[in-house]
């Protein structure tokens, strides 16, 4: 079978098409035939030797890539006592979280444990479906990291990007009162996700926000990595959650900060699926390319302005 793996790190040059064997999947896992897989930031991470630099991952002869995936059981391991819940043939969707593999999700199969995986949506492709677990997971573990109640106000960065827009959909549906910001021309889409109020970038955010929350939000989503400009939007006492680790601001004026340790949860993956097919929650594909064509969508991600994420399809 053909996987996305790095022997060496680098441009998008270094990422190779390997022929490997058909990975078992052990107790408690499934072999997913991939019908597609998303192509996100922490990837690029991956392959440019960044995560190693940061004692994140391990230096590795073969490191696989890919985090998303969206496709059907193919095979279930040895079950442990309280089964998978899953059959062959149950489309699924799932999130291969950990880092130091040899196979990631940008592949023709890939196995993961049950607990990462949940029965994809009914109401959209499986192209659409790849785009969430990665992304809507790390924008609600963001929001719980908050613990804001309803009627609340929350900042989130980078709305019109790929976790931030998941993140202003996820805020409305628990009753918080968003304000977003991204840049001008995507004012409209951005509110029609669920924002309340929109702030340009470009503008000074902590005065900006204030004018329309006085006092300052009570929590932010700093999907956009804006760390000090962003805090500056919340209240004294209020909460901060960093969404890349590394980039958390100081916790100044008693706000509380806090990174977001993005985790595979199977229950939480299975209510996302229901906001979907529900809809209040809007997956969105920026293209969809085969896995050959891997390097180009590095590049592009690279190169910024992307909305959604790119898909790939073995």
């Amino acid at each position: 079978m053909r996987a996305v793996i790095v022997r060496t790190f680098g441009g998008p040059e270094v990422l190779e098409i390997a022929e490997l064997p058909v990975p078992d999947p052990g107790p408690g896992q499934l072999r997913i035939r991939v019908t597609a897989a998303t192509v996100n930031p922490v990837d690029l991470h991956t392959r440019s030797g960044g995560l190693t630099a940061a004692g994140l991952l391990p230096a590795r002869e073969v490191i696989g890539i890919g985090w998303d995936v969206a496709g059907v059981v193919d095979a279930i391991g040895p079950e442990p006592a309280s089964g998978t819940g899953f059959a062959v043939g149950d489309a699924v969707i799932g999130l291969s979280d950990r880092l130091d593999v040899p196979l990631g999700a940008q592949a023709d199969f890939v196995v993961l444990d049950a607990v990462a995986v949940a029965r994809a949506p009914r109401s959209i492709t499986a192209q659409q479906a790849a785009t969430i677990p990665l992304n809507a997971l790390t924008a609600a573990q963001s929001l719980d990291l908050l613990a804001l109640g309803p009627g609340q106000s929350v900042l989130v960065t980078g709305a019109a990007g790929a976790v931030g827009g998941f993140a202003v959909e996820l805020a409305k549906a628990r009753g918080l009162r968003v304000v977003a910001t991204a840049g001008a021309a995507d004012a409209e889409s951005v509110r029609s996700l669920g924002a309340e109020f929109f702030v340009p970038l470009g503008a000074r955010l902590g005065e900006a926000v204030r004018a329309l929350v006085p006092g300052g939000v009570d929590g932010a989503v700093d999907a956009a990595v804006l760390g000090a400009e962003a805090l500056d939007a919340v209240r004294n006492r209020g909460a901060f959650a960093a969404v890349v680790g590394g980039a958390e601001p100081v916790g100044l004026r008693g706000i509380r900060v806090a990174n977001t340790w993005i985790r595979a949860d199977a229950a939480q993956l299975a209510d996302l699926v229901h906001l979907v097919d529900t809809g209040a929650l809007t997956p969105r594909v920026a293209d969809i390319l085969p896995l050959a064509r891997v390097a180009d969508a590095h590049k592009r991600l690279a190169e910024g302005g992307v909305r959604g994420r790119i898909v790939l399809v073995p």
